[in-house]
């Protein structure tokens, strides 16, 4: 893992207003936090952030925080946004232990081709889209693949079924559906009652 290095100011204004003139000025409200280390008020460069969580590991990325000459090694881990815009309104800065196990937000990517589902008019449903793991910072995935290959028709991917990376474990139960499938609207053959005409009574 890629480390990178964001610079913080330790001085900025407390409370709403100061926090939107610095949003205002192009920085963005903050705080470094961690077991051990008392809550510290920061702002960091908006254009800046943005770059250090730009690489693969996005907001999983491990950042030299140097907070007026301090330097602390955090994870951004609580993104507050803008309602509307959606843009970064305030980032919390958790402190980590580079060799200690984290939690974190991993993607799944969908990989292969269910060729049996497909030839059989069935459909793919992606019910999860990321995956919380346990593991050390410097281990944590960009991402997690999940191959549909083998996937066959009324079967799916558990959890259980991940190929995970070495040192990465899982906080899901593993019993948990990650990818499932159904019949598609080719295959679902809608039966027409008969109906039998009444007799017609003799006059």
């Amino acid at each position: 893992m890629s480390k990178v290095t964001l610079h913080a100011s330790t001085s900025r204004a407390q409370g709403s207003a100061g926090s939107r003139r610095l949003r205002h000025a192009g920085s963005i409200p903050a705080v470094i936090y961690g077991e051990g280390v008392a809550p510290v008020p920061v702002a960091v460069n908006a254009k800046a952030f943005r770059s250090a969580v730009s690489g693969d590991q996005g907001l999983n990325s491990l950042i030299t925080l140097d907070a007026d000459g301090k330097s602390y090694t955090v994870m951004a881990r609580e993104i507050q946004r803008h309602p509307v815009r959606g843009t970064v309104a305030h980032i919390d800065f958790q402190v980590v232990d580079p060799n200690q196990v984290v939690v974190a937000e991993v993607p799944l990517h969908i990989i292969g081709d269910a060729v049996e589902v497909r030839h059989a008019d069935w459909e793919i449903d992606q019910q999860m889209f990321s995956i919380e793991v346990k593991t050390r910072p410097d281990l944590i995935p960009n991402f997690i693949e999940v191959d549909i290959s083998d996937l066959t028709v009324g079967a799916a991917i558990r959890v259980s079924d991940l190929a995970l990376p070495e040192g990465v474990e899982v906080t899901p139960d593993p019993g948990v559906t990650v990818v499932a499938t159904h019949p598609g609207r080719a295959a679902t053959v809608v039966a027409k009652p008969v109906v039998e005409a009444d007799e017609v009574p003799a006059e």
